[in-house]
């Protein structure tokens, strides 16, 4: 197939086959067999011959256009998971245990953690006891984002009553010292449960309820990495939300 790029480039500069072969350095049926067949030469002609022109490599041979390669998996994942059901409840209880510096956990609801571990709120009191600061941030049952979601997520009203029930067995924690709670209406796009260095993050996928989302498991490897970018977003959302009075 005919490179008509280049050959609508070479004639509007005058260019013969002879000339842009001169300049790079090869046959001008070379140079004939780019325009008339389509054929690509190697890179350093290429740049050769665009730069002549002064046209886009790219755009007279698209072929030459490298792929991006594929990043490494990131050293900060720990595991992933295809759904949180994949995931037994021990082990965000064993993440949150092991805090010692600071707990942040932003969800609607996820009351599967004081359904299947009724401690958990003992479990907060020991952390902050031992110096841990602990941040909770539950959906405002009453907001228009919150309640989208469970529409979204074919919950429909069962959403804002399962963040009512979360407040209900967070509300025990609001004035307990080193520990704070808040109800937020942001559009979750993950639901995070982070312990120091540590995070499990379940994302949130449209019309597919939490449970069946998928759940990566972090370990900070340095600083601006993707835990921190995590993090960030947690403290966004912190700054927006409401405190729960005890």
């Amino acid at each position: 197939m005919p490179n008509e790029r280049l050959r609508a480039v070479m004639e509007a500069g005058g260019w013969t086959h002879a000339a842009l072969a001169d300049v790079t350095g090869v046959d001008p049926k070379s140079v004939e067999r780019w325009v008339n067949l389509g054929r690509t030469p190697r890179r350093a002609t290429a740049l050769a011959a665009a730069e002549a022109l002064e046209e886009d490599v790219h755009a007279l041979w698209p072929a030459l256009r490298q792929a991006r390669s594929a990043r490494a998996v990131s050293p900060e994942l720990v595991a992933l998971y295809g759904q949180r059901a994949d995931l037994p409840v021990s082990a965000f209880v064993q993440l949150l245990s092991q805090a010692q510096q600071r707990i942040d956990v932003l969800v609607y609801a996820a009351v599967f953690l004081h359904e299947a571990y009724p401690r958990l709120n003992d479990l907060l009191r020991e952390r902050a006891d031992d110096g841990c600061t602990v941040r909770i941030a539950v959906g405002d049952a009453d907001d228009p984002n919150v309640q989208q979601r469970g529409q979204e997520e074919k919950f429909g009203h069962g959403i804002e009553s399962r963040c009512r029930l979360a407040l209900l067995h967070y509300r025990p924690l609001a004035g307990v010292p080193g520990i704070e709670l808040r109800t937020h209406g942001t559009t979750l796009y993950n639901s995070v449960y982070r312990a120091d260095d540590q995070m499990l993050v379940n994302a949130h996928m449209w019309g597919i309820n939490a449970y069946g989302a998928p759940v990566w498991h972090l370990r900070r490897h340095g600083d601006g990495g993707l835990f921190d970018t995590y993090v960030r977003s947690f403290d966004a959302v912190w700054e927006s939300a409401r405190p729960v009075e005890s």
